[in-house]
């Protein structure tokens, strides 16, 4: 048996529920954090914006939801595949689907970008990825997981550690009387 004379006793950390308390990390996890929301706060507003336009990305130009297209149909009508198949198919040319996806992708994509009303966010953002995850099951390169279950996750960490509080308008947003009667608006 070997020992290494040099090696120092690490205590293992300790988490501990806080209450409604902000979680404390370090300066260069929360600058991390924040880059992370940032870039996912943006590819919702960039999902916003390409389907609202057109621009020829995830979005062919001329088919903007401005051009009188729409950004849910394609998807629904063709992409959708698996056990929700008819589910999806559904939907297709509801009045209320669209209107409601392009909200969802604006305001996810605010809130995180600007670091607000995060529980939302990522309570909606989940719901949203957990859909668009079921439209198309099984996943095409894993049978279970795929980019939307890990933007899920990510959405709820980011949540959960108060990751608007960094180079966001997280605390400012804390301190509004409305957020402090309704903490969920946090």
């Amino acid at each position: 048996m070997t020992t290494t004379p040099h090696r120092r006793h690490v205590p293992t950390p300790v988490i501990e529920a806080d209450g409604d308390q902000q979680p404390r990390i370090s300066t260069a996890a929360g600058r991390a954090l924040a880059v992370l929301r940032i870039a996912y706060g943006l590819t919702f507003l960039w999902a916003f914006v390409d389907k609202v336009f057109g621009l020829g990305y995830a979005t062919p130009s001329g088919k903007g939801w401005i051009d009188g297209g729409d950004p849910t149909a394609g998807f629904l009508g063709k992409g959708a595949s698996g056990p929700f198949e008819d589910f999806y198919h559904s939907l297709v040319g509801d009045f209320w689907v669209t209107p409601l996806f392009m909200i969802a992708l604006v305001g996810i994509g605010l809130a995180l970008t600007f670091g607000i009303g995060m529980r939302i966010a990522a309570v909606s953002g989940t719901v949203l990825y957990l859909m668009m995850w079921s439209a198309v099951l099984p996943p095409e390169n894993n049978p279970v997981l795929d980019d939307h279950i890990i933007g899920a996750i990510t959405l709820i960490t980011l949540a959960l550690v108060a990751a608007g509080n960094v180079w966001g308008f997280g605390q400012q947003w804390s301190r509004l009387s409305i957020v402090g009667r309704y903490p969920w608006l946090r």
